[in-house]
C-alpha cells in the first residue's frame, strides 16, 4: 500500500512536468501594458492587433482596435494597404490610455504616426472605445530624410512628453510633443538620437543600408536607455534582426554605448541577437510588472520556418547599469 500511495502521489508531479507549455501566438512589434490584472499586447496587425492573458503565457485574441483605417490615413498615404497598421506604443497618463500607431508604404518614408485614444484597455467595459486623433507626425519623400513609423511615447523627469521613431535614413528621431500629445509642441525641437553610416550617394527617397529603427526609451535609474533593433526584419530565415542599447543622463541625449561610442556616430551595444533556434529577435519594449522588468519583443522561430512569434524575458541590469536578458 505504501509503494502504491508513493506511485500516485509521484505521478502528478509528472503529469505537471511534462505538461506542454503554452503555444507561442504570433506577433510582430508588440507593446504590452497592464490593467485590474490583465495583460493587453498591441501588435502590428489589420486594424492593429490586439491579446489579452492572466498571465503573460495564455493569450486570447481580442478586437482589433480599428474596424477599417482611419480615413485619414489612405488619404495621406499613397501606397498604404486596407488597414495593416503598424508598430503600436501604448502609454496611459492621468486616466488615459495613448495608443501610437504608424501607416506607411513599405520601404518607403510616405508615413505617418497617428494617435487614438481610450478611457479603459477592458474590452467588456462599458466606457471601452478608441477614439481615433488623426495625425500627429508625416514623413515626405523628398522632404524629409527621416521615416514617420516606429513610435515611441517617453516623459521625462519634469512630465514633458517627447516621441521617439524613426527606421533607415538619417535614423532615430527625438521632438517634444504639445501636452495634448496630438502634434509637436511649437517650436518645434527635432533630435538626431541614433543612426548609421549611410552612402551618401543615394536617392533621399531611398531608405539605404544604415539599418535601424523601433526605437524605446525606458528610464531606469539615473539614466534614459535607447534600445534600437539593428539589421534586417520581416525575412523570415534571411531576417537578421537584433536589439541594441545606449544610454544618456538626459532624454535628448547625447546616447553613448558601453564603450562610450555615440549612437548617433553609429555606436550601439548588443543586448539579444539571433541564433540557431531564432533567426532575428527585435523591436522591443521594455516592461515593468510587480517591480521586475521585462523584454518584450518578436522573434523568428527557426522551428516554424521563420514566423514571427512573441518573445518575453526578464531584464536584469549589471553592474554597471547596462541591461542583461536573465537566463
Amino acid at each position: 500500500m505504501k509503494r502504491l500511495l508513493i506511485l500516485f502521489l509521484w505521478l502528478p508531479s509528472l503529469a505537471c512536468a511534462q505538461a506542454p507549455a503554452p503555444p507561442l501566438i504570433p506577433a510582430h512589434d508588440p507593446v504590452m501594458m497592464q490593467q485590474d490584472g490583465t495583460y493587453y499586447l498591441f501588435c502590428t496587425g489589420p486594424g492593429i492587433a490586439v491579446w489579452s492573458s492572466a498571465d503573460r503565457k495564455h493569450w486570447k485574441p481580442e478586437k482589433p482596435v480599428f474596424d477599417k483605417a482611419p480615413a485619414w490615413a489612405t488619404q495621406a498615404v499613397p501606397g498604404f494597404r486596407g488597414n495593416h497598421i503598424w508598430a503600436p506604443d501604448i502609454s496611459q497618463h492621468n486616466g488615459v490610455y495613448y495608443l501610437f500607431y504608424s501607416v506607411s508604404a513599405f520601404g518607403k518614408n510616405t508615413s505617418c504616426i497617428g494617435l487614438a485614444t481610450n478611457k479603459t484597455l477592458n474590452t467588456n467595459a462599458a466606457n471601452y472605445k478608441w477614439e481615433d486623433q488623426g495625425r500627429v507626425l508625416q514623413s515626405v519623400p523628398g522632404r524629409d530624410l527621416w521615416n514617420a513609423i516606429d513610435p515611441n511615447l517617453v516623459r521625462d523627469e519634469a512630465g514633458t512628453p517627447w516621441l521617439t521613431f524613426g527606421s533607415f535614413w538619417e535614423g532615430i528621431k527625438l521632438v517634444k510633443l504639445r501636452p495634448d500629445l496630438r502634434a509637436p509642441a511649437q517650436p518645434e525641437q527635432w533630435r538626431t538620437l541614433a543612426r548609421r553610416p549611410r552612402d551618401p550617394r543615394l536617392n533621399d527617397s531611398l531608405p539605404g543600408d544604415g539599418a535601424i529603427e523601433a526605437p524605446f526609451i525606458f528610464r531606469k535609474g539615473e539614466y534614459y536607455y535607447l534600445f534600437t533593433s539593428f539589421d534586417f526584419c520581416c525575412r523570415g530565415p534571411q531576417s537578421t534582426y537584433k536589439i541594441m542599447v545606449g544610454r544618456a543622463k538626459a532624454v535628448t541625449g547625447p546616447y553613448l554605448d558601453r564603450a562610450g561610442v555615440a549612437l548617433d556616430q553609429g555606436g550601439g551595444t548588443q543586448v539579444l541577437a539571433g541564433d540557431k533556434n531564432w533567426f532575428g529577435l527585435g523591436h522591443n519594449a521594455v516592461c515593468t510588472f510587480d517591480q521586475v522588468d521585462y523584454l518584450v519583443f518578436h522573434g523568428y522561430d527557426a522551428a516554424d520556418k521563420g514566423h514571427s512569434k512573441l518573445r518575453i524575458e526578464q531584464l536584469g541590469w549589471d553592474a554597471a547599469g547596462w541591461p542583461v536578458v536573465q537566463p
